[in-house]
């Protein structure tokens, strides 16, 4: 039943008079079948869609922001720009970054949906505009470059990643409380 189902689902042409195909060649009704499951065309166009599929479930990278270039925007913060934590509460009790703030990743992309007064209360300061500088960090990049995507996603567009996260920091400015490293 399923066969003849897929048979009345494939004739396309009644005719028993030869067909031209985009390639130039002739062909029968009854060899058309094939051709529309194995020609190159058809390849190449389900290769196009394959392709398409896999740039839209493909993550999107940012910028990233080298410990360099992240170090002047701590030492002179500017409300255009947010440095953003998101690590879980308990890890940023470990320390942070000057000036960051913390979002965690796990109520990042609910926080981007809430009102501007609602978002306040919540983090303790005013929810970035879409055009505005967002720096991601976290411990060691992995749910920075995660919270990068999120926020391409919810509309954000000048949106860096400080891939060196925590780990670098500390390791180029020591751990909290203790004083840096000595540079070579």
């Amino acid at each position: 039943m399923l066969r003849a189902a897929l048979r009345r689902a494939f004739v396309t042409v009644p005719t028993v008079s030869p067909i031209r195909t985009s390639q130039g060649r002739v062909t029968s009704p009854v060899s058309l079948q094939a051709i529309r499951f194995q020609s190159d065309e058809a390849k190449a166009l389900r290769e196009q869609i394959h392709e398409a599929r896999n740039d839209l479930r493909r993550d999107w990278d940012a910028k990233e922001l080298t410990y360099e270039e992240l170090k002047p925007r701590t030492q002179q913060p500017s409300p255009d720009a947010y440095i953003v934590d998101v690590r879980e509460p308990d890890e940023v009790l470990q320390g942070s970054i000057p000036s960051a703030v913390n979002v965690p990743l796990s109520v990042l992309a609910e926080s981007f949906h809430l009102n501007h007064t609602d978002f306040e209360k919540k983090f303790g300061f005013a929810k970035p505009r879409q055009d505005q500088e967002l720096v991601f960090y976290c411990r060691s990049g992995k749910r920075s470059t995660t919270a990068c995507d999120v926020a391409k996603r919810n509309g954000y567009k000048n949106i860096l990643n400080y891939k060196g996260s925590w780990l670098d920091w500390i390791q180029r400015e020591g751990t909290p409380g203790q004083a840096p490293p000595a540079q070579p």
